[in-house]
């Protein structure tokens, strides 16, 4: 049966509008044609509800909502990204099969809640503990796959490939669990792709994400490309977070990273460049030529001290970006839209620097990072609530202290640079509510299970539970 949701005012690509309906056909994808009055059709009234399309979470790495909070101190995780990561394989290494499934449900839960309806799961855990292959070399990619379906969210599981632990670098052993060859990665990453083949109303996608430059040889970068554009696949990669990263690739090569892809004929419209912080006005250029996208990720750049990307110049070159969430510093997409702007108002000690770059209002620009352009990069035709396109949304309460006293004019400016993440009320993919009023049916059994997790790697009780 088909469903009509009645909202207060709904979101279109011109902007909010009243009396309407979003109505949804069988196969959970916006149909306009439908109409209310249809005997086929079944209501559902929003009342007070503003109603938008799902937040596109390009980049996360789920298993890292384990160390919010435990890096956070320069003494026992050092003073920057490369000395973090200790942190992070610490946890890396504790985490069983069900230990990963357990902790990407509360990450997805924790999405949802927040009008998460797609995430890009940029995942690189694949072996066990002692660095060993499962007999199912994609088990891992499986569980959080899995951990998506439990709690509802569209994935685009975006198969990491991590060969060395950097040029002329001794080998991590903290990165054991990550390491494949170039030939299994891509038995592997066409097993996975099999797997998921009649997966008809696209919860579940694939696509591959050769690390960085430092972590894939230049030669098995070019198979790894070749492969994915054979297989239409998008090609996702950690590029110029670091200002090291780009010494060790002109190191190696002679060029920084986005030179490197561009004299190799690796720039595409398929590729986003996830951070893209160290790059130069010519190589903003070479990305705009070649139609490839870039992924921000302010939140967990401004807690790693990465740097601030160039949002001005990127925008002015027609690069589109989308934002994600990384390691789970945060999960707020409204946050990560609003610091795009305010770590540009920062350096610059000007207000709204985004909002002279185009003709179209700052408010719209960001949401659509959030939304069409996460879409996009994940290869898939959603982000907006157009005919033919998933229904995935999100409703807010209109009356929430930290939007009330809105318009339909000025309310999409006032979510943007305000929404309190309480005021999110109900989140649907292809047009099942998996959040009503603020709740998800399995929340409490997975906050429980995450806390056993948490205990395990942290050798640690709640302190709230400690005080009963």
């Amino acid at each position: 049966m088909s469903i009509c949701y009645q909202p207060e005012v709904l979101y279109r690509p011109s902007g909010f509008v009243s009396n309407t309906v979003l109505a949804i056909d069988d196969q959970g994808r916006v149909d306009t044609r439908q109409r209310e009055s249809s005997s086929k059709v079944r209501t559902v009234s929003l009342p007070r509800r503003g109603l938008l399309p799902g937040f596109v979470n390009v980049h996360s790495h789920s298993f890292q909502r384990l160390i919010r909070g435990k890096s956070e101190s320069r003494r026992t995780s050092g003073k920057n990204f490369w000395s973090w990561r200790g942190t992070m394989y610490h946890a890396a290494a504790q985490l069983s099969p069900q230990d990963v499934y357990d902790v990407a449900r509360m990450t997805f839960l924790e999405m949802a809640l927040a009008g998460i309806t797609t995430v890009g799961e940029f995942h690189y855990l694949h072996n066990a503990p002692d660095g060993r292959p499962y007999d199912d070399p994609n088990l891992l990619s499986k569980m959080v796959i899995a951990a998506a379906q439990s709690v509802g969210v569209r994935i685009v599981l975006l198969r990491t490939a991590y060969l060395r632990s950097g040029y002329r670098v001794a080998t991590d052993p903290g990165q054991i669990r990550f390491f494949e060859s170039t030939k299994n990665f891509l038995a592997n990453a066409e097993a996975l792709l099999n797997a998921y083949s009649n997966n008809s109303r696209g919860e579940v996608r694939v696509g591959i994400a050769p690390h960085s430059v430092r972590a894939v040889p230049l030669e098995d970068l070019r198979e790894l490309a070749a492969w994915s554009n054979e297989k239409k696949l998008p090609v996702h990669m950690h590029i110029s977070e670091q200002v090291a990263e780009n010494e060790a690739c002109l190191s190696e090569h002679g060029v920084t990273p986005v030179g490197l892809l561009a004299r190799e004929g690796l720039l595409t419209p398929n590729l986003t460049a996830v951070h893209a912080i160290h790059i130069t006005d010519e190589e903003i250029r070479m990305m705009a030529d070649a139609g490839a996208a870039i992924c921000s990720c302010p939140t967990t750049e401004r807690n790693l001290g990465d740097g601030i990307v160039a949002a001005d110049e990127v925008m002015q070159a027609g690069i589109p970006i989308a934002f994600g969430s990384d390691s789970q510093a945060q999960i707020n997409p409204l946050e990560d839209a609003r610091e795009l702007d305010y770590h540009l108002r920062l350096s610059h000690q000007e207000r709204a620097v985004l909002d002279q770059i185009h003709d179209q209002p700052l408010a719209p620009r960001l949401l659509n990072c959030a939304t069409i352009h996460g879409a996009r990069s994940l290869g898939f035709a959603g982000g907006e609530l157009v005919d033919g396109a998933p229904a995935d949304f999100f409703t807010v309460d209109l009356d929430h202290p930290s939007i009330v006293g809105n318009s339909p004019e000025d309310l999409l400016s006032i979510l943007v640079f305000g929404l309190g993440p309480a005021a999110i009320r109900d989140v649907a993919v292809n047009g099942k509510l998996i959040v009503r009023d603020g709740k998800h049916e399995l929340e409490e059994e997975i906050i429980g299970q995450y806390k056993e997790v948490y205990r395990k790697v942290w050798g640690t009780a709640v302190q709230a539970e400690r005080a009963l």
